[in-house]
């Protein structure tokens, strides 16, 4: 997109904003698939909670996407999106088996990660297809918050415990048709995932009617200017191979799966915000934007860096600034951050804001949370409304004190 683009956006739908481009969201599909056209058959599933508006998931959907849930809402929405329920995999963790029976019903292939789980799943339904997620304990991921591949992980069932699977299994005669994995998110080395992928190779070696084989995603992409990111078009030459060889050891070919959310959403999207003051202290110039982290809390939740730039004066001479919020606590979203010099009124723009910022967004500081614009045929349709105060107020039940 083109700073007028955003600008424009700014002018006719005020600030802050989120604004999607719907081009670089087709091409990442785009660019998936083709690094693994080797394998005959091939599955993607996005993973709705990086972006959940609806409109991304009928997008999606439009390129051969199925969807990747670790919700009933989140199942509710695709089916909403028009999403067929056999293309949903529901992958909960911790959740009661009420919301997997209401799941069971809606008719989507469902995904277990723990053993007492799959023995009540098992007993109550031994017909119904079900997959096992495995943790291999293989750690992947740039902040522990998005590694869970590890030995404390509270994802998955462990490759330890396959000897008590098999026996739930067996007991059961429960019907498995594929098996799943997830490491982490920003994988930075593909032999990680290699490794990993290796001992789910051999763990679905236990199961014979298989149809398919869920690799997760956590593929990193670039935050700036020569980051490094996921070898896709690598991975998807080796693993192909892997893959390709397995299914004909195994007898049959299988279903190749994965579940990439960040991916697929996170370069398309910009996080839009107005400078309220530039405040000179005796150490750091601030640059004051009207947000915070209650709309975008990547970088003080995971510590993660957005590149930031002013395409209201973008070839200006750059200064220092650290470019913070509004809450009423610490609120930075970068320190000492290299941009064109600012001014107030000044609209800065963050990248790679299109996965796990909307979506983790709140009305912490009884703000309102921001409009969702989505840019497709070079043209801005809004696609989600700005809230206003009668949303914070919607819910709350007033009684009388008196």
């Amino acid at each position: 997109m083109k700073n007028s683009d955003l600008l424009k956006i700014t002018e006719d739908y005020s600030s802050p904003i989120y604004v999607y481009d719907s081009a670089k969201i087709v091409s990442q599909y785009k660019r998936l698939t083709s690094a693994f056209k080797q394998v005959k058959n091939l599955r993607i599933n996005y993973a709705v909670k990086a972006l959940s508006n609806i409109n991304i998931l009928k997008l999606l959907h439009n390129c051969g996407s199925g969807l990747d849930t670790v919700s009933i809402q989140e199942i509710k929405l695709g089916l909403a999106a028009g999403v067929p329920a056999k293309e949903i995999i529901y992958t909960p963790n911790g959740v009661s088996m009420i919301e997997i029976e209401e799941a069971v019903k809606l008719g989507v292939q469902i995904n277990i990660d723990n053993l007492s789980i799959l023995e009540k799943f098992g007993t109550l339904h031994p017909t119904i297809p079900a997959c096992i997620r495995i943790n291999p304990h293989v750690m992947a991921g740039g902040n522990t918050n998005i590694s869970v591949g590890h030995i404390d992980s509270k994802f998955g069932i462990s490759i330890h415990q396959m000897p008590h699977l098999l026996r739930i299994v067996e007991n059961t005669n429960m019907n498995v048709n594929g098996i799943h994995m997830h490491t982490g998110s920003d994988i930075l080395d593909i032999e990680v995932f290699l490794y990993a992928s290796q001992i789910l190779f051999d763990a679905a070696k236990n199961f014979n009617a298989l149809e398919f084989i869920d690799f997760g995603s956590g593929f990193k992409v670039a935050y700036h200017e020569n980051d490094i990111e996921t070898n896709i078009e690598e991975l998807g030459k080796k693993l192909s191979k892997k893959f390709n060889d397995f299914c004909k050891d195994y007898g049959r070919e299988l279903t190749l799966v994965f579940e990439p959310g960040k991916f697929l959403v996170s370069e398309s999207g910009y996080f839009l915000v107005k400078v309220n003051s530039v405040k000179q202290t005796t150490s750091t110039v601030f640059a004051h934007v009207d947000s915070g982290f209650n709309h975008f809390i990547r970088p003080m939740f995971y510590n993660s860096t957005h590149e930031i730039i002013n395409i209201s004066h973008p070839k200006k001479h750059k200064r220092f600034y650290s470019v913070v919020g509004y809450i009423c606590e610490t609120d930075t979203f970068g320190s000492n951050k290299r941009i064109s010099e600012i001014t107030e009124g000044d609209i800065l723009a963050f990248k790679n804001a299109g996965a796990y910022c909307y979506s983790m967004a709140s009305n912490y500081n009884s703000r309102f949370r921001p409009a969702e614009i989505l840019w497709h045929n070079n043209q801005a349709h809004l696609i989600r409304e700005r809230e206003t105060m009668d949303d914070i107020l919607k819910n709350q039940v007033q009684v009388s004190l008196s």
